[in-house]
């Protein structure tokens, strides 16, 4: 049986002639005498080309030819008769048998178009099958002039013929795309929520702030609009409620002579301190009920008495005195570490005696102060300057040492103590120290401040300029006397005779009063008056009202002067006794 597939079995040689429709290589069985048959007469040739190509596959074996008949002619086919030798011997000498012939007639004629007049005839170029992945089959070339197409030596290799589906890197990329897009959608979704949840983060924390803040301003009484006179300093206590430590501090000029006073006040309902000071002019009454000035009562009395002339004027409640000479000042402000402030003028050195020498203490603003400048500058007054002045540059090294001192109250006290300075009794160094640490937090934050006591021309409180000070910062009001205390009464001058204001006074303190001076009225008053707080203090209006020689209709309610339990104003009715 003939395997076309085995290109090595069989009589001859085979040579490639295609493909079938599924890609398979045809073989056809190459002639003995093909090298000749150029040389053979068409006579000869005939018999040869008169074999049939032979196709297993083709299904043509209707043809009626038997390969294995041992004689006589093949049956005929549905193309014709084919014409075989009469005595057919398949091993015989005839020619080979080539299965891929053209099956011809006797007369030479080819059902399949080829003509019989060659032996040898050209191959009818047919449409063979191919594997859609590789090129079809390339045209054969003509060999040299009678023998044929040249031999096929294209080395075909399996996997020309691998029907494997190979993996498209396409979609691969296609999807490594989506699931990119995909990613970085989510990515950026994430990041909007994220910013958004710190966005809401920030609006709730900035919100908690603000409250907070203005809760404490409001508690600090902070809050523009909420302060005022009679509800103190913006919280809900009155200013005569609440709760404050003072303290007098007398600066004596050792060197050139003279003093300063200023009151440290520690409001611990507010938690706000202030440096008040204390005009020298400030009018006070001696013992004996005599008038006299601040200046003239610290030079004269010291401490105590000092001190409790200005609880009577101002209604306050001074816990110590604190005297502080000048070469003291001078080495607390080196034992803080010198002060910064803003200086207003220039302060000549007092040792120098050259004129236009450079001065000591310039004028700007951040000056570190060493403790001899310090001193200097503290009580610094130029020529023709006004008391109040120098009084303003002590407040401003006194609040620069407040800064600079220690908040806590052990180390406060060992700088105290450092001074190696006697107290006026009945304060002490740990007193002093536990003071003086507190209002140094305040100054530290910023809850601090200077205020100087306005006073009127002749030294005494104007109703007007002095409440804001008084009232809101001394917290002083008319106080019930105690038992056995005088009656304290202000006197305010409106006759426009100067005189009778000694008169009265002198009335008054033969009647047991205290005398407190009231000061001129800018005009005159027709009437007097005589002003009682409260139902309790009218009794006692009323026997001032006696005292003095007024009518009792001249008694009347009303607001009184600060420190005082009853206040007097002098009309033009007053007849002052006779002398």
């Amino acid at each position: 049986m003939n395997d076309r597939y085995d290109a090595g079995y069989g009589d001859g040689p085979y040579e490639l002639v295609g493909y079938d429709e599924y890609g398979r290589p045809m073989y056809r069985q190459v002639p003995a005498q093909q090298s000749s048959q150029g040389q053979q007469s068409p006579a000869q040739q005939a018999p040869q080309s008169q074999q049939a190509t032979y196709d297993p596959y083709a299904q043509q074996q209707g043809y009626g030819y038997d390969p294995y008949a041992t004689g006589g002619q093949a049956p005929a086919s549905s193309y014709g008769s084919v014409q075989q030798p009469s005595a057919y011997d398949p091993y015989g000498s005839q020619a080979p048998y080539d299965p891929y012939a053209t099956p011809q007639d006797a007369s030479g004629h080819d059902p399949y178009g080829q003509a019989a007049s060659s032996g040898q005839q050209p191959r009818v170029a047919e449409q063979t099958a191919y594997i859609p992945q590789q090129s079809g089959p390339a045209e054969e070339a003509p060999g040299p002039e009678g023998t044929g197409p040249e031999p096929d030596d294209r080395d075909h290799g399996t996997e020309q013929f691998a029907f494997v589906e190979e993996p498209d890197g396409d979609s691969e990329d296609v999807i490594d795309w989506l699931k990119f897009t995909e990613n970085r959608t989510e990515r950026r979704e994430e990041a909007r929520r994220r910013a958004r949840s710190r966005i809401i983060a920030l609006v709730v924390v900035l919100a908690l702030v603000a409250a907070g803040g203005v809760g404490y301003l409001w508690f600090a009484g902070k809050l523009p609009g909420l302060s005022s006179s009679d509800a103190g300093t913006g919280t809900g206590t009155p200013a005569a409620a609440q709760k404050r430590d003072v303290l007098v501090v007398h600066l004596h000029n050792t060197a050139k002579g003279g003093t300063s006073t200023a009151l440290l006040v520690d409001n611990t309902t507010t938690k706000r301190g202030t440096t008040v000071l204390l005009p020298n002019s400030l009018a006070l009454s001696g013992d004996d009920g005599s008038a006299t000035t601040l200046a003239k009562s610290v030079d004269a009395d010291g401490t105590s008495g000092t001190r409790d002339q200005l609880d009577t004027v101002l209604g306050t409640d001074i816990q110590g005195t604190w005297r502080l000479d000048t070469p003291y000042l001078q080495n607390l402000v080196e034992l803080v570490g010198n002060i910064e402030i803003d200086t207003d003028t220039d302060v000549p050195d007092p040792d120098s005696a050259k004129k236009g020498a450079a001065p000591l203490v310039h004028k700007g603003r951040g000056q570190t102060l060493s403790g001899k400048m310090a001193v200097a500058y503290a009580t610094y007054r130029a020529a023709g300057e006004s008391q109040n002045a120098q009084l303003e540059r002590f407040g401003q090294v006194m609040q620069g040492v407040l800064r600079k001192l220690s908040s806590d109250a052990p180390s406060a006290t060992t700088t105290v103590q450092t001074l190696a300075q006697i107290l006026d009794p009945p304060l002490t160094d740990k007193d002093l120290g536990a003071f003086l640490a507190k209002l140094a937090e305040l100054a530290k934050s910023g809850s601090y401040k200077t205020a100087l006591l306005p006073v009127q021309a002749d030294g005494t409180l104007s109703a007007r300029t002095s409440d804001s000070v008084v009232k809101d910062i001394l917290g002083g009001t008319a106080k019930s006397p105690a038992a056995g205390s005088a009656v304290r009464v202000s006197v305010q001058n409106a006759t426009g005779v100067k005189g009778d204001t000694d008169k009265a006074r002198v009335v008054l303190l033969n009647g047991g009063f205290t005398f407190l001076e009231g000061g001129s009225a800018a005009g005159t008053e027709a009437t007097s008056k005589v002003i009682y707080a409260d139902a309790a203090g009218k009794a006692d209006a009323a026997e001032v009202a006696k005292t003095l020689g007024l009518p009792a209709g001249s008694v009347t309610k009303g607001s009184v002067s600060s420190g005082a339990d009853v206040s007097v104003v002098l009309g033009s009715d007053y007849r002052p006794p006779s002398s």
